[in-house]
């Protein structure tokens, strides 16, 4: 093996349990692992990326690694630590949802390895044509409900109820695993700490089905410094699709983390040495406001989901607003990066037609309603603290279709941190 996994998780503070005789198999030889992902969404955010990382270093501690997309277990979902039941996908919304997380997946593992090639798999595959009635004589009768009623997951949702649908998730999960482990050699299972429980019934049916040994590693829940919920903006998840969540949003949400939620997710995102971040760390203790850390972890994790070209558009769009930009790069931004830079900022509507029969800034303005009234906005060109696209204007400043960005829209500037948008219809 290149390295040894459970050690460099460890120092990453990327392990919450292990069951035993896990670092002994890793050590021993190459060992396929596999974990699960429930397709609910058309595409992974980022509190995904942490079991994503344990498949990442997995492999690059020489061994293989199995992405089970549930296209089976996402029609039922997952009770572990939900206060209730989840809406019920239908067939068609989960192949789709398989369909865009499997191409996801593909920028972050290597698929193409002789040796240790990530595969990844769909557990609707074998559990399409297993009868209900096969499965409980064959599977269910090694778990007993007093094993199952055991299990945390299920403990903290007595209270409120738990359907027989979603308590039968753990034993089809388990059941996944065996099959991996019949299939492929399967002996390892990680995931995320609420699915201790899930992949411990993995393991007891192989060891009583099989008479084999499998092995079960987790990793912490991510949480923030503040104890609100990581991965979570005001505008909900933090996606890796860039329809759903811009890359400048994206690089936005690393950049503003705290000192001491960045120290720990640098560990566990980026695949940085430990000598590379301690030394990055001095360099930030020696300057914080010039957020080092920040800036390293945001750049490393922007550039591995979306991209050099895209980490480069959300670093000209955050210098839009807190930096000298140029026109060049206003109008280098799409719609959406604009108005996601722009995102609270007033809008205003007005049409080619009227901007050219009267293309006056300060009618237009007037107008539209950017300013109370036109003394005011020439106030503000008198005292030169007006800029249309990054570029000051005086008071006889006239607009033309020139000036409309690609993104159909004019900035208009007032001092340093006030902001309009026009909206060229």
């Amino acid at each position: 093996m290149n390295t040894n996994l459970v050690q460099e998780l460890k120092w990453r503070g990327m392990i919450h349990d292990i069951m035993p005789g896990t670092e002994e198999q890793l050590n021993k030889e190459v060992t396929t692992a596999y974990v699960g992902i429930d397709p609910t969404a058309d595409s992974l955010h980022i509190g995904h990326l942490v079991s994503i990382m344990l498949l990442k270093h997995l492999q690059m501690a020489g061994h293989k690694p199995l992405a089970v997309v549930g296209g089976a277990t996402g029609m039922i979902g997952d009770p572990s630590f939900k206060a209730q039941e989840r809406k019920l996908l239908t067939v068609e919304e989960i192949q789709h949802n398989v369909q865009c997380i499997r191409h996801q997946l593909e920028r972050f593992l290597d698929f193409d390895n002789p040796v240790n090639g990530a595969e990844i798999c769909n557990n609707y595959d074998w559990m399409k044509d297993y009868l209900f009635l096969d499965f409980i004589r064959d599977v269910g009768k090694h778990i007993t409900v007093n094993y199952m009623m055991t299990k945390d997951s299920v403990k903290k949702r007595m209270e409120t109820g738990i359907s027989f649908t979603e308590f039968s998730y753990q034993l089809l999960q388990g059941y996944d695993f065996l099959t991996l482990y019949r299939t492929k050699g399967c002996k390892l299972q990680m995931g995320g700490s609420d699915q201790w429980g899930n992949i411990t019934t993995g393991t007891e049916l192989i060891r009583r089905m099989e008479g084999g040994e499998a092995f079960a590693l987790t990793c912490p829940l991510i949480t923030k410094a503040d104890g609100t919920k990581f991965g979570k903006t005001e505008g909900g998840n933090v996606w890796l699709d860039p329809a759903k969540t811009s890359p400048y949003k994206f690089y936005q949400f690393w950049l503003n983390c705290s000192d001491v939620d960045t120290a720990k997710y640098i560990r566990i995102f980026t695949l940085f040495s430990k000598e590379e971040i301690e030394a990055l760390e001095k360099q930030h203790a020696e300057a914080p406001e010039q957020r080092i850390l920040q800036k390293a972890l945001a750049k490393d994790i922007t550039v591995r989901v979306h991209g050099e070209e895209a980490y480069n558009t959300a670093i000209a769009a955050s210098e839009l607003l807190f930096g000298k930009a140029t026109t060049e790069q206003l109008n280098a931004l799409d719609r959406d990066t604009l108005l996601s830079v722009f995102e609270g900022v007033p809008q205003f509507t007005v049409s080619r037609a009227a901007i050219e029969a009267n293309p006056s800034l300060v009618d237009l303005a007037a107008e539209v309603g950017m300013f109370e009234s036109k003394g005011a906005i020439r106030r503000e060109l008198k005292q030169n603290s007006i800029s249309v696209n990054k570029q000051k204007v005086g008071e006889d400043c006239t607009l033309s279709a020139a000036d409309i960005l690609a993104s159909g829209c004019i900035l208009v500037q007032k001092g340093k941190k006030n902001y309009y948008l026009l909206n060229v219809e």
